[in-house]
């Protein structure tokens, strides 16, 4: 297992949890200002830590896939889910393997277990207060975006307060694509089940949150580009700090 400094400027390496988090906080308190305490870090390191060990998919990317098949996460894809999110999703970022997708729902909560974070998400899901979609290939979950009505969003609160009511809305907030599967239209196709099922869902709205400026690499367009919802009518409506919201009537 291993664990990164946020910061990017040393690894640490191990066969055990404790003694790689007290490198890391030892770092960091020698290193970096920082104003977090030692608490809320060492459950990051943690976190971080078992995700090195737990994400273990294939980090390869595939030259060519074959069809996608877009499936709402129903009672009986969640199994599919949470291997999803458990192997697959982030074995080249195990900072973000804790996540969950539950961070647009919460915003900038507390760092907290990702176990805890996982038994969530499995009740959100299965109550209705989180939906969102997989993408399959060859019978392989290839991609999930999350698309529950903005009202859930926590991250989204404040924005565009004089416009639409936020039930009214279907907020695309965050795609995760395994590493095999970027860069081959996954994304577009599950915005393209998103914006095709906006009706029958009651939504007048469909929304994007694509940030402003970016990189380049794979994990800055976990919103997915500006371009992807440019060439589907979305409209910006607003630009708020890092991400512009953009919209487009059902």
């Amino acid at each position: 297992m291993w664990i990164e400094c946020f910061e990017k400027d040393i690894r640490f390496d191990g066969a055990d949890t404790q003694p790689l988090v007290d490198q890391f906080i030892a770092h960091v308190r020698a290193t970096h200002d920082v104003p977090y305490p030692d608490a809320e870090m060492r459950l990051w390191a943690r976190n971080f830590a078992e995700a090195s060990v737990r994400e273990n998919g294939p980090t390869e990317r595939l030259p060519s896939i074959g069809p996608i098949e877009i499936h709402p996460v129903t009672e009986g894809r969640i199994d599919d889910w949470l291997r999803f999110f458990d192997r697959d999703a982030f074995p080249d970022n195990p900072d973000w393997g804790s996540c969950y997708c539950l961070h647009p729902h919460t915003g900038d909560a507390p760092e907290r277990p990702w176990r805890d974070v996982r038994a969530d998400m499995i009740e959100r899901l299965r109550s209705g207060a989180t939906l969102g979609y997989l993408a399959y290939v060859d019978g392989r979950v290839a991609g999930w975006v999350n698309a529950s009505r903005r009202s859930t969003y926590a991250k989204y609160g404040d924005v565009d307060r004089d416009g639409p009511a936020p039930d009214s809305i279907v907020g695309v907030s965050c795609f995760v694509i395994a590493p095999p599967y970027r860069r081959h239209g996954v994304s577009s196709a599950l915005l393209d089940r998103v914006v095709a099922d906006g009706e029958a869902r009651g939504a007048q709205y469909i929304e994007g949150y694509p940030r402003r400026e970016t990189d380049g690499g794979d994990a800055d367009a976990f919103c997915g580009p500006r371009s992807m919802f440019d060439r589907r009518s979305f409209a910006p409506t607003e630009e708020r700090g890092h991400y512009t919201v953009v919209r487009r009537p059902v």
